[in-house]
């Protein structure tokens, strides 16, 4: 037997979970609901039994094998699994994925696993998406009700490690003060009740971990963008005042526009932005005008951009060179784009 059989015998063929499979009639079965996802076949009829084979528990040669026992031959059964696969319904039941994770944390991200195979069309079950989160760390910079929303949300999605840093918003600087101005862009204490490990759960970590993403949400240290500009680390910006909520650009250090960018094309703009930006570093209005339906809009928004950018790092972005950006009250995201300034120089000065 060749290597290329072996390796297709080893493969454990399961329908895709979050995929319903019903009847259109007593020969058609269809295998999920919506058009943009289903697949129909027929002539099923007398292999019905075949999908309750189909569930991860076997390899290939042990479906063929069982439903030869169960009265199907191994060409129809072939045949079958064949078109579902190219039809987007199976993947390879992801067995080491799910024995390396405890039965709880297997439980709390099988949605993220179903919904990861069906949106990237994986045959792998979602595992490298889900290996990709679990070994990725995010952090969040600034404890509005944003920030702590996408830090939640991160977490709940099985982003390995979640850092939520910051000082409560509105200028206030809490009892300790912000961190001083020239501070480096990963300090060596973090917030404890920030950091998740890859079960979601709070706990001190060690802060030599580089982040591969930063979240900026409404309040931020201002110097803070270009010292991680400087260190080459991809960042994000998302901020929900006066009842518009923004989420965007996201910044990677190659050449995308950058927060210097967009301020220096609202400058050209408005010749009082330099002026209106100088006493935005006092805070925002108090209290803020995002109540939390808007919170949680625009921390869905900047999380599912923060997932798009861990799972696939290569594919573009709504929010490079752009942003999202929600008006209400007619709870519209509309996409706006930001090219890099030429007086900005971000990407001829970039590390990377």
């Amino acid at each position: 037997m060749s290597e290329r059989r072996v390796t297709i015998e080893r493969v454990r063929p399961a329908l895709k979970p979050g995929l319903l499979a019903v009847w259109r009639n007593r020969d058609t079965v269809q295998i999920g609901i919506d058009p943009r996802r289903a697949i129909a076949l027929t002539g099923m009829r007398g292999a019905a039994v075949l999908l309750g084979l189909l569930d991860g528990s076997r390899d290939l040669g042990q479906v063929l094998a069982t439903a030869g026992e169960l009265g199907i031959c191994a060409e129809v059964a072939d045949r079958v699994i064949a078109l579902l696969a190219a039809g987007g319904a199976l993947h390879d039941f992801p067995v080491s994925a799910y024995r390396a994770m405890p039965p709880g944390l297997r439980t709390r991200l099988a949605p993220e696993l179903a919904t990861a195979a069906l949106a990237h069309g994986d045959g792998d079950g979602g595992a490298r998406v889900l290996a990709r989160r679990q070994g990725a760390c995010v952090r969040v910079e600034g404890m509005s009700r944003v920030g702590l929303c996408v830090a939640s949300l991160l977490a709940a999605s099985g982003i390995g490690m979640v850092i939520s840093t910051g000082w409560p918003p509105g200028g206030g600087t809490g009892s300790s003060g912000p961190p001083p101005t020239g501070a480096p862009p990963f300090p060596d204490a973090l917030s404890p009740g920030g950091p998740a490990g890859p079960a979601g759960a709070a706990g001190p970590v060690g802060a030599c971990r580089r982040p591969d993403l930063v979240i900026f949400a409404d309040t931020y240290r201002r110097e803070l963008p270009e010292l991680l500009r400087r260190e080459g680390v991809p960042h994000l910006a998302a901020a929900a005042s006066e009842a518009i909520g923004v989420v965007g650009p996201l910044v990677l250090p190659r050449g995308t526009a950058c927060l210097r960018c967009l301020d220096l094309t609202r400058a050209e703009r408005d010749p009082a932005w330099p002026l209106i930006l100088a006493q935005l570093t006092a805070g925002g209005a108090d209290p803020p005008a995002c109540d939390t339906v808007l919170a949680v809009a625009v921390a869905a928004q900047a999380a599912a951009q923060a997932l798009a950018f861990v799972d696939r790092p290569v594919s573009a972005s709504a929010v490079t060179n752009g942003t999202l950006e929600l008006v209400l009250p007619d709870w519209r995201w509309r996409r706006r784009t930001w090219m890099p300034h030429d007086r900005c120089g971000c990407g001829r000065r970039s590390t990377l």
